[in-house]
């Protein structure tokens, strides 16, 4: 039997969430869940028969609030967030090369600061069927760290450029080339890629160096993040209101 793999998207945000079961134990994470979709998310679990075993985050968001500690107080599922992120309520700190195990499946932690310090990316070391596609062993869900054709800004929350581009090719591209990739965000209607098409085709990264990509990212004079002053601390939190 093949694991289970939804992807679902949030317009307001453009946010990429991830659910992801063994169809064994009936066991599952979520990834970046956002917190008007608790209902769907809880409802897209029950239709599969899965028990969510863990709300997964890969930072503390800027621009969508988690869903993470509802999840967790509505499913009796464990919160697991990046040590480095300051989340304060969480059942559980990651630190690279941590394993999440979820039945027989499982996924390692990537520590890949540089969007923000405490960034993560979750290597699945499973098969994904995709409709009309031969399965492929291993993905990555990548966060704010890699996006299809771009990364993630590092402009704020300890954000650092060249610690970004030393995540992506050190440790994303170090993976297999057909290791595919899910983003924590598309804003073009994009939904996968893999670590060979982004080495060869990322805009931000093909064929430039370390001090090439730290200037480009000096400059892009992106605006504030809209939510940022309601997000952070709301994420800070899991989502939970302060004091619960």
């Amino acid at each position: 039997m093949e694991p289970v793999f939804k992807q679902l998207f949030d317009e307001a945000s453009s946010t990429l969430t991830y659910i992801l079961g063994d169809p064994v134990s009936c066991t599952a994470v979520i990834i970046d869940p956002v917190d008007h979709h608790l209902e769907r998310d809880l409802a897209m679990l029950a239709r599969m028969g899965l028990s969510l075993a863990y709300a997964l985050e890969t930072h503390a968001h800027a621009d969508h609030i988690t869903s993470a500690g509802l999840l967790a107080q509505r499913t009796g599922a464990k919160t697991a967030t990046p040590f480095h992120c300051g989340v304060g309520p969480s059942d559980q700190r990651l630190f690279d090369g941590d394993e999440v195990r979820f039945g027989s499946e499982r996924l390692e932690v990537l520590h890949t600061p540089g969007h923000t310090s405490g960034s993560v990316c979750y290597l699945w070391c499973g098969t994904i069927r995709s409709d009309g596609e031969d399965p492929v062993r291993n993905a990555v869900f990548t966060g704010d760290t890699l996006f299809i054709g771009g990364c993630g800004r590092a402009d704020f929350q300890g954000g650092d450029p060249g610690e970004l581009y030393d995540s992506i090719t050190g440790t994303l591209f170090a993976l297999p080339e057909q290791t595919r990739v899910y983003p924590g965000h598309d804003y073009k209607g994009n939904r996968v890629s893999t670590i060979g098409q982004e080495k060869a085709g990322n805009p931000r990264l093909a064929g430039k160096s370390r001090d090439e990509f730290i200037a480009l990212m000096n400059n892009l004079n992106l605006s504030k993040p809209k939510l940022i002053d309601v997000a952070l601390p709301a994420n800070r939190n899991l989502g939970l209101p302060q004091g619960a």
